[in-house]
């Protein structure tokens, strides 16, 4: 049976007049990536606040490592067992990666043995250990955000949260801090991720909820939502005005469903390859792919709109 280290019940919290989490239910598991997506301001960071204890809940129950967050009296205790890993960095240039280290050992109270010892496990885990005499101010957002990581670790968290950990980030410094962190899953340890990037959540998360306009629209692992929600595939035609061109009418027959966006056609189906043909037959001139679907398409299906919008 699957032990909740987080459950929430009926989760609020209002900005004066504005609801930014609209009473939501969920539970995180001992040893999961659990992933919050949406687009910006759809409630995630404000949910992660919550848990952190950055923020105050407003209204329903918030269980964390089984006491209430509620009622604020057993924040200092769980503050101290949950790692943060903020979306802007907030290293202390001046320092090396292992004095940042060093000092965040201190807040922790941390024995100087105890302390180095652990830096050194964190910097060989993040793979940092050249970088550990470099001031942050020379590091890449990569290396920053590795350094952030571990830095969250240094207590060693029974939750880790990372909030929209890759944002800035160019693709060869996302994978190599996805890779990092299945390194912590593989170690058993609780993420908790928010991000907007669909592909991240695919790759790093057990289960997920994606929110919008502060309230739960689904909920799955990954595979489970495609699934339930979108086909196997998608066939994309390219529009170059907008305009679905006539020819395209005949192919929407062959669809399961049908999504126009500004810039493209979307064509959702079983098996594509009759789609493409036509297409290729029908539209020579408009450039057509077939891919599988993903977890924007699941947004994009229960929102009506896409991400970045």
């Amino acid at each position: 049976m699957n032990e909740n280290v987080i459950a929430a019940r009926g989760l609020i919290k209002r900005y004066g007049t504005f609801t930014a989490v609209d009473g939501i239910d969920f539970d995180v598991h001992r040893g999961e990536c659990f992933g919050f997506l949406g687009p910006n301001g759809a409630g995630k960071t404000s949910t992660m606040r919550m848990i952190y204890r950055a923020a105050a809940v407003d209204g329903g129950t918030l269980m964390i490592l089984g006491w209430e967050a509620a009622d604020g009296r057993h924040d200092r205790a769980i503050k101290a067992r949950i790692g943060v890993v903020p979306q802007e960095d907030n290293l202390d240039q001046e320092l090396s990666v292992r004095q940042n280290l060093e000092v965040f050992a201190r807040f922790y109270k941390l024995p100087r043995p105890e302390a180095a010892r652990r830096i050194d496990e964190l910097l060989k885990l993040l793979r940092l250990e050249e970088k550990a005499h470099s001031r942050a101010e020379q590091l890449s957002g990569g290396l920053k955000r590795r350094t952030q990581i571990a830095r969250g670790l240094l207590g060693t968290p029974e939750i880790l949260v990372l909030d929209e950990p890759t944002t800035g980030l160019d693709p060869q410094a996302r994978h190599d801090l996805w890779e990092r962190l299945n390194a912590l899953k593989r170690q058993q340890a609780t993420l908790l991720l928010t991000t907007h990037y669909m592909d991240e959540a695919e790759r790093l998360c057990d289960r997920l909820v994606v929110i919008d306009h502060g309230k739960i629209v689904a909920a799955g692992s990954p595979a489970e939502l495609i699934a339930r929600h979108v086909s196997p595939v998608v066939v994309e035609i390219e529009l170059t005005d907008g305009a679905v061109p006539t020819e395209a009418e005949a192919l929407k027959q062959h669809a399961r469903r049908v999504e126009v966006l500004s810039d493209r056609l979307l064509l959702y189906a079983d098996h594509g390859e009759q789609l493409i043909a036509q297409a290729a037959h029908l539209m020579p001139d408009r450039r057509a792919l077939q891919r599988r679907t993903t977890l924007e398409d699941v947004f994009l299906r229960i929102t009506g709109r896409r991400l970045e919008e």
